[in-house]
């Protein structure tokens, strides 16, 4: 947009915010502060969370820009350059990365102003657009400097930002709510799983304790809660005909988006117990298949589950799209035998109280959990008659149906909900936010000040004596 309201004008960031330098720490006249970098902001609320507090024989090199209240810290490194934060006065005097561009506001500016209109969807675009390099990609602060802002008047700006502020928390309440809503689907449909599995939806009665025993004792399985009457608690490798996991065949072996046989992942795997070949497909030769990896053969009708995580609990029925399939090493394929249905099966995996007993006993390394293949085999689950497992699966999946329409309809709405946002950010910096005020000082005006304050700044250019002069 070229052309701008009444008293509006067009500038570089350069034109119109303070420039910001460097600073010696050591000269700071105190031993700590409060370091401000990547990790502490937040992208989504934009704000800055939990600086690490340091010394200044601990500070980084690259901490050595001192932050006033009112500044708006940019950062300039991919991926983070939607990581903007408004400094508040708690923050005053401390300490940034220089991984920021630090945008300090002239008296042409109203701080929130500014840190408005860099946080724009349009603004960051344009920014993301002039990053440079390969192996580190990022922009210069000069790069954010020298990009053109539409200014409002000192006093429309004040009215712009009282208006969006008010706008932006109205949503931000009905964001609040949609995912609040949304998190509570999700909660009740993990009840309704466990509801389900463990027979608590139609149990008329309940029947005798469990009597399993495992030869390893992963489980202590005399704490599993009863059963219906008729149902009863069965080791996975009593119900299947085999339980078996993966391996990764060489690189060489396998080959990326076309081959052979199809080689899941747990990437392939979502936690809506569906599995996804559209993303990253790996394929592996069909003599490795038969041979290297004959053990892992997979069919449709076969439940996966992951092993590796987090997180743990990522099932799925392999679906009938390639008549054979392969997996990799993080994921285990349990075969239903005629005792069980495949959709039985991989509502028990989906579990959270099944999911619980595997991460209980799951090893930990590094942050990353393991499950052993030979306690997926021990694992107990609860078995009730076929007819009663296809009945309340095809309840289960009615409503699973409903959950999924409010899931779509919500996520619809929180859609909506961030164009509105781009919207109202947008008709601020076009002047349809809030009236334009004749009596207002124009923006050019405040410009025109600025520059010549700064030229007074100045100093004047050092007079060079000629060598003449000085032999003379």
């Amino acid at each position: 947009m070229n052309d701008l309201p009444s008293g509006w004008t067009w500038a570089t960031l350069r034109d119109v915010a303070e420039p910001v330098e460097k600073v010696d720490l050591t000269k700071l006249g105190r031993d700590r502060f409060r370091y401000v970098d990547i990790s502490s902001v937040d992208s989504a609320s934009l704000s800055i969370m939990d600086p690490k507090e340091l010394s200044v024989s601990e500070a980084p090199s690259r901490a050595r820009q001192l932050l006033k209240a009112g500044d708006t810290v940019f950062s300039t490194v991919r991926p983070n350059l939607r990581r903007i934060a408004f400094v508040h006065a708690g923050f005053d005097e401390e300490i940034a990365s220089t991984g920021f561009c630090v945008l300090r506001p002239s008296i042409a500016f109203e701080p929130r102003f500014l840190f408005h209109l860099v946080t724009a969807g349009s603004f960051i675009d344009r920014i993301v657009a002039k990053q440079r390099g390969v192996s580190y990609p990022a922009v210069r602060p000069l790069d954010i400097l020298e990009e053109r802002i539409p200014i409002p008047p000192r006093a429309e700006q004040r009215r712009i930002v009282e208006a969006l502020e008010d706008h932006l928390s109205r949503l931000e309440s009905g964001v609040h709510t949609l995912q609040t809503v949304q998190a509570r689907i999700e909660k009740l449909g993990h009840s309704l799983v466990n509801d389900l599995v463990l027979g608590r939806q139609f149990a008329k009665g309940l029947g005798a304790r469990s009597e399993l025993k495992g030869a390893l004792n992963r489980f202590d399985y005399r704490s599993l809660p009863y059963l219906p009457i008729g149902w009863h608690w069965s080791l996975a490798s009593d119900v299947c005909e085999t339980i078996d996991s993966g391996s990764t065949p060489s690189s060489e072996l396998m080959t990326q988006g076309e081959g052979d046989v199809p080689f899941l992942k747990v990437y392939n795997m979502n936690q809506s117990g569906l599995i996804d070949f559209t993303k990253n497909p790996t394929f592996v030769r069909s003599e490795t298949h038969s041979r290297k990896l004959r053990r892992s053969l997979t069919l449709p009708g076969d439940v996966l589950t992951n092993i590796v995580g987090p997180p743990l609990g990522k099932s799925a029925i392999v679906p009938s799209i390639y008549s054979e399939w392969n997996i990799n090493q993080a994921i285990v394929r349990f075969r239903p035998s005629a005792q069980i249905s495949s959709q039985w099966l991989a509502a028990c995996m989906k579990s959270p109280f099944v999911i619980s007993l595997l991460k209980g006993t799951a090893r930990a390394t590094a942050g990353q959990f393991n499950v052993a293949l030979s306690t997926c085999r021990e694992l107990p689950l609860p078995i009730p008659p076929r007819e009663t497992q296809d009945s309340l699966i095809d309840y289960f999946e009615r409503q699973q149906e409903i959950f999924g329409q409010l899931d779509v309809s919500l996520t619809k709405n929180l859609q909506k909900e961030k164009s509105l946002h781009s919207r109202i950010l947008n008709s601020a910096f076009s002047g349809q936010l809030v009236d334009q005020d004749s009596n207002d000082e124009p923006a050019s005006v405040l410009l025109d000040r600025i520059k010549t304050a700064r030229a007074a700044e100045k100093p004047a250019p050092r007079r060079r004596t000629s060598r003449k002069a000085l032999s003379v």
